[in-house]
């Protein structure tokens, strides 16, 4: 069956860095576009950052453009969310989600893991 499963969250100082993971299984990787997701408490789920299947175009949130770093290895059939900079409010649940099309909307994703805590203290 699809599995996603992010690890590598954690508790961080405000300025340092972070790398999730997540491993994938249960399909076809390389034929889907991989994203992440996140959701601070009392919050809605917001877009992180999604690569295309081929690993050739990556789109960000304005939040995160310029810190965080989205890439895949296909022969792995894992992604990866390089996290720099990070700031309080960064603070979250982190989601890996898969989806048949390039968006920025949770509604293009179809399967999701567990997600990861990333904490950021200040």
């Amino acid at each position: 069956q699809v599995q996603l499963v992010e690890s590598g969250g954690g508790l961080v100082q405000a300025g340092g860095s972070l790398r999730l993971s997540c491993a994938a299984s249960g399909f076809t990787f390389k034929l889907y576009n991989m994203a992440w997701f996140r959701q601070a408490p009392g919050k809605e789920r917001e877009f992180v950052a999604v690569i295309h299947r081929d690993g050739g175009s990556a789109v960000y949130a304005d939040p995160v453009r310029g810190r965080f770093t989205i890439s895949r290895d296909n022969a792995k059939n894992t992604i990866y969310l390089q996290m720099n900079s990070l700031k309080p409010e960064d603070t979250a649940v982190y989601y890996c989600g898969r989806g048949a099309t390039f968006t920025t909307r949770d509604s293009g994703y179809d399967r999701w893991g567990q997600g990861t805590q990333v904490t950021v203290s200040s």
